[in-house]
């Protein structure tokens, strides 16, 4: 019957960022003032809290006075996708536990704010049967189907205040300051703090670099009376000598790490190359905390508000995202399993080639 309570459930999952509690407020602000009868459930800490009924059901004041809150209020873990077939540590089929949950205290749909692993699951769920609605969540911007996630934005203004504030120090001590941006797979956000706080090199996963024109771009600093020089590097980076093993090679090798990190090892290198002195900057965890930038909190709103139409009107099966600025309902089994990579012909990069932002390649 229409006049039914409709239960909603929801979840945040994997790494945290600063617009989910801004994004869950659209949802819920959304569903609760579309004059029908909605209740929300909110799942403790993730598909964990599915798995093993952790929820609350939620308020209308719980949703109010967070839109500027980073975080999440429902806790989030990571369960990755490739281990949900696997059984729990009793024995219990994840994926089942899950349904069992749903089912049990009477869901119309379930509500996923996650990235591309929690993405999977959610296909993985509305392919069990589930309704399902999510939402793309990531600081590293590399969800399929939509221009741009939330909190992608917010990362990238602490990264870049990040780098902002090195140039100071750099510049005092004459030195090469090298700040690693998150990012394994992809490099949206090391691309994007680069080229808005001035970085001189750039490095990230999809264009391997060579050390050799890393070391050229910052002796040409050098011998053009700069005192320092800037690298942006995404954990994520690799060499061009590294990307030319195979996985199995490569995971040989990553077995027992010469370096800390990537930054370390190329920080190393041109140290010993140029003589000049090296520190490496990691600002890590950083960038995913903090209150969510503007931007981002208005692409959250009209994500959760898009959500919860979809909702009202039942729809299922979808992720909402963004396309030249129109929001847009993408089939989440065509979201499942795809990253969004920077394209190195990209006009991005062509334009920051053009400012001076070396790559680290001789082209």
């Amino acid at each position: 019957m229409e006049n039914d309570m409709r239960k909603i459930g929801m979840l945040t999952s994997g790494g945290d960022c600063q617009c989910l509690n801004a994004t869950m407020r659209g949802v819920a602000k959304s569903l609760y003032g579309s004059g029908k009868d909605f209740q929300i459930i909110g799942f403790e800490d993730g598909y964990k809290g599915l798995m093993y009924g952790d929820y609350r059901v939620m308020r209308p004041e719980d949703f109010s006075g967070i839109l500027t809150e980073g975080g999440t209020i429902l806790g989030t873990s990571r369960q990755p996708f490739k281990l949900m077939n696997e059984p729990d540590s009793d024995g219990n089929n994840k994926v089942e536990l899950m349904k069992k949950t749903y089912k049990k205290l009477g869901l119309e749909c379930l509500v996923i704010l996650g990235g591309n692993g929690s993405q999977k699951t959610a296909n993985l769920l509305s392919e069990e049967g589930l309704n399902i609605v999510s939402l793309p969540k990531t600081i590293d911007n590399d969800l399929w189907g939509t221009e741009e996630t939330f909190g992608f934005q917010s990362a990238v203004e602490v990264a870049a205040g990040v780098i902002d504030n090195i140039h100071t120090t750099a510049y005092s001590h004459g030195r090469v300051f090298i700040v690693e941006i998150m990012g394994h797979k992809v490099g949206w956000l090391t691309l994007y703090a680069g080229v808005a706080s001035g970085a001189d090199i750039i490095l990230i996963p999809e264009i391997p670099y060579d050390i050799d024109a890393v070391v050229e771009a910052v002796e040409k600093r050098n011998n053009s009376g700069k005192r320092f020089s800037i690298i942006a590097v995404a954990e994520g980076a690799i060499s061009k000598e590294d990307a030319a093993l195979s996985k199995k090679e490569l995971k040989e090798k990553r077995k027992a790490p010469a370096f800390p990190s990537v930054s370390y090892e190329i920080g190393h290198k041109i140290q010993e190359r140029t003589g000049q002195e090296v520190r490496v900057t990691i600002p890590g965890h950083m960038q995913r905390g903090g209150s969510p930038c503007p931007y981002d909190r208005v692409l959250s709103s009209r994500f959760g508000a898009a959500a919860a139409d979809l909702i009202i009107n039942r729809r299922y099966g979808y992720m909402v995202g963004i396309n030249n600025g129109d929001i847009v309902n993408v089939p989440l089994k065509d979201v499942a399993g795809k990253l969004k990579f920077v394209d190195p012909q990209s006009s991005m990069v062509r334009e920051a080639k053009l400012l001076g932002i070396s790559f680290g390649t001789f082209d």
